[in-house]
């Protein structure tokens, strides 16, 4: 059941804006991160839940998506995603960054899967503006943005592929907009 969740679980671009989250929906998946292991069991991991369509749309236009597909923007309009998570850290518990780059991806992980289950997916996205992300969000000081969880109800097919003869594990879209994710074989990753 793990591995149909793992396999359910991809990075999506594309949602049904009809879909909309509530505090709980929110609360529920943030909690079940809140279990996750942590470095030296710090804790320093602080969550901003986006779900009101005036906050989702404040953190779009800061986050950036697929940039290995130069020339496309995604999401496509009318298929932006309704919630964000935005794991942050407390500088207050840790100033190292560094240190809990692992536990936030643990915890958006863990998110994830769990959003899976409920036939949700989102998308990890480490590449947005993290001082307007601060700003727009009203966050104080010792709050400082590492991850960027997008949300909501697919609506895009992936389909996973074998990495070709090429080697290349860049992700693709063919004419139809269906993505394409080239995954290695196990034979490729085991090192015995």
């Amino acid at each position: 059941m793990l591995k149909d969740l793992i396999l359910k679980n991809r990075s999506y671009r594309g949602y049904d804006e009809s879909y909309s989250f509530t505090r709980e929906q929110m609360e529920s998946l943030i909690d079940g991160a809140r279990f996750c292991p942590s470095s030296k069991n710090a804790q320093p991991l602080k969550f901003y839940a986006a779900y009101e369509k005036k906050d989702v749309d404040a953190i779009q236009p800061l986050v950036r998506w697929a940039a290995q597909l130069p020339g496309i923007t995604l999401p496509h309009p009318g298929h932006c995603p309704t919630g964000f998570i935005v794991i942050c850290q407390d500088t207050d518990i840790s100033t190292n960054l560094n240190m809990f780059q692992r536990d936030a991806g643990i915890t958006a992980q863990t998110m994830l899967l769990l959003a899976a289950e409920e036939n949700l997916g989102g998308c990890m996205i480490g590449n947005f503006i993290a001082d307007e992300l601060k700003k727009v969000l009203s966050l104080p000081e010792n709050i400082r943005p590492l991850l960027v969880v997008a949300l909501g109800r697919p609506d895009e097919k992936i389909v996973l592929t074998d990495v070709g003869e090429d080697g290349s594990t860049v992700y693709y879209r063919d004419e139809n907009d269906i993505h394409y994710v080239p995954k290695r074989s196990l034979k490729d990753l085991m090192l015995n």
